[in-house]
């Protein structure tokens, strides 16, 4: 058995959270031209629960799919992905500047909900858990929210913005899995390792 597990994201953050787990990874990204946008589409009036558990597992069948093609050793596969619902309204990654802003003005002054999905491809098994938080953001001015978009930092995040960045300055309150939050929940993914026989140290 492998001592090692793939991490099939391209997520700095995701290694962080696994480094501090104490877990062993090798990266397993897509190749130049896989199409990774189109499986982060929503279809139609989608859950925001179902869409994150949906787009995972995706994420693990072509995870699993490049593993093989790739004819690399077999460990346990991991993947995850995180997503803002305000309502039922999901919050992807902002397309450019002018959407990250839009973004932060419907999230300004409400409480939000952040879910990450985590699926752990372990031979013919799959394992999945959902962490749901809660983030209440404070009123953001328009200066507040054009300075914070200007730094870049909403590119690439779900709902444009990084609770571990600047963005913390407008959060008064969250409840769950602040791991979760940032793109990979500690307790729901050391309890999926658990299960595959790779305890967290």
């Amino acid at each position: 058995m492998s001592d090692f597990i793939y991490l099939a994201s391209q997520s700095p953050r995701r290694r962080q959270l696994l480094e501090q787990l104490g877990i062993r990874y090798e990266l397993l990204l897509p190749d130049p031209g896989e199409d990774t946008e189109t499986i982060e589409q929503v279809m139609g009036s989608e859950a925001p629960a179902r869409y994150v558990q949906r787009v995972t597992g995706l994420k693990l069948d072509a995870a699993l799919a490049r593993l093989k093609q790739r004819g690399l050793p077999p460990a346990p596969v991991l993947c995850s992905d995180t997503t803002v619902a305000l309502g039922r309204t999901i919050y992807g990654k902002p397309q450019d500047e002018r959407d990250a802003a839009r973004m932060l003005r419907e999230l300004s002054g409400h409480t939000h909900r952040v879910l990450t999905a985590v699926a752990l491809g372990v031979g013919r098994r799959r394992l999945q858990a959902l962490s749901e938080s809660r983030v209440t953001f404070t009123p953001l001015s328009r200066a507040d929210i054009q300075a914070y978009v200007a730094s870049g930092e909403p590119m690439g995040k779900a709902g444009a913005y990084a609770i571990q960045g600047r963005a913390a300055a407008w959060i008064s309150h969250i409840s769950g899995s602040y791991s979760g939050i940032m793109g990979l929940p500690m307790h729901e993914t050391a309890q999926l390792l658990r299960q595959a026989g790779r305890a967290a140290t």
